[in-house]
């Protein structure tokens, strides 16, 4: 009698398990959580590996895409116009450099399957990484403004009050949980959603309630072109209470309850910390809603709102949810956001309030779709 085993049948060997691909089981010299999900990652040369002998990339990575530090500093310029010029989409346009012009997230999404831990980790990092961009624009934004007397600094101060208890906890109930794909997803969303209301803005039926809103505009456009004293005519506050508040700008007056906007505040930085933006798209319409402010106030009042919210999200982000940083990448970029910061206050009052509410819907409508479509769809219906 053999005591030889008989050989395993086709099926059984089809039903036989696959054998696990070899990791990198190493952290390749990368701090934190980066270097923790790296080692986790299958070791290899295809789509969704890691390679060792590759050279190194964005956050260190071997394989990763590598940044033209030129197109990074002439984006970031263009990151730190746009928002100290209409007070948003700072953070969106650095995400949408991050994402799509510096190609992290078609890489990031590779390791959707093959290490989602590190896909995660990725997504953590270009949230982190926008919010550096917006907090430094945001600073130099809210200075300038604040020197022109173009900020209501007491309506900024009940929004970023708001701000930091809404920016707390979205890191820790969110670090290592979102995946790329549904970052996009709702990114473009949100920024879809809010473009449609502001389009609404423009309208003639959307203008009807913002009187005082057009008579400020008007003024201080007039005042433009006759070379009038800006500064006499800024911001001025006539009372304030913890329900009931006003200020005026160039003959106008705005009321509104500090109460509301502390409680605006905290949704709003609620929903931006986990787009990992700075909130100024929301902070925005926002402004113009409730407040009934003029865009040439808002863009100051939503870039003081927006300072205090991302040093309190850049916080969590690192301490809590281990967010990797290049560092590198991240000093080149500050230079161009420097520079951006610098020149929208100053061309700001040549642009019509009507069409800085205008370039606001046009991103909107454009980046909301492309990134919508590109996280619930799997494919772009805009170019």
């Amino acid at each position: 009698m053999s005591s030889e085993a008989p050989a395993p049948s086709a099926q059984q060997e089809a039903q036989a398990p696959s054998e696990e691909p070899k990791l990198v089981g190493d952290t390749l010299g990368l701090p934190g959580k980066i270097g923790q999900e790296v080692a986790k990652a299958p070791l290899g040369t295809e789509k969704g590996q890691i390679d060792p002998n590759a050279p190194r990339g964005v956050f260190g990575i071997p394989g990763a895409p590598k940044v033209n530090y030129i197109i990074a500093i002439l984006w970031s310029v263009w990151v730190g116009w746009i928002f100290s010029t209409v007070g948003a989409f700072g953070g969106i346009m650095a995400g949408v450099g991050h994402m799509t012009v510096m190609g992290i997230g078609p890489y990031a999404k590779s390791f959707a399957k093959t290490a989602p831990g590190l896909n995660k980790t990725l997504t953590d990092s270009v949230r982190t990484s926008n919010q550096f961009l917006v907090g430094l624009s945001a600073l130099i934004s809210t200075i300038n403004y604040l020197r022109a007397k173009r900020l209501a600094w007491p309506v900024g101060i009940a929004l970023a009050a708001g701000s930091i208890a809404g920016a707390l906890f979205i890191p820790w109930l969110t670090g290592g949980k979102v995946s790329f794909k549904q970052y996009q997803g709702w990114f473009g969303l949100f920024v879809f959603v809010v473009g449609a209301f502001l389009f609404y803005e423009t309208t003639p039926k959307g203008q009807e309630s913002k009187k005082a809103a057009k008579q400020a505009a008007q003024a201080f456009e007039k005042a433009i072109k006759e070379k009038g004293d800006l500064a006499g005519q800024g911001v001025a506050f006539k009372s304030f209470s913890p329900t009931h508040a006003t200020f005026t700008f160039f003959g106008a007056e705005f009321k509104f309850n500090p109460i509301l906007v502390f409680f605006g505040g905290i949704l709003i930085a609620a929903i931006s910390s986990f787009l990992g933006v700075g909130g100024g798209f929301l902070y925005v319409p926002f402004l113009t809603t409730v407040v009934g402010a003029p865009m040439y106030v808002v863009a100051g009042t939503s870039a003081m709102a927006v300072l205090l919210s991302m040093i309190t999200s850049i916080a969590g982000y690192i301490t809590v949810a281990k967010a990797g940083m290049d560092w590198g990448l991240i000093g080149v970029e500050l230079i161009g956001i420097f520079i951006g910061s610098m020149i929208g206050p100053r061309t700001q009052k040549y642009i019509p309030d009507i069409w800085l509410k205008r370039i606001f819907v046009i991103l909107a409508f454009y980046v909301g779709l492309r990134y919508f479509s590109l996280g619930f769809f799997g494919k772009s219906w805009v170019p």
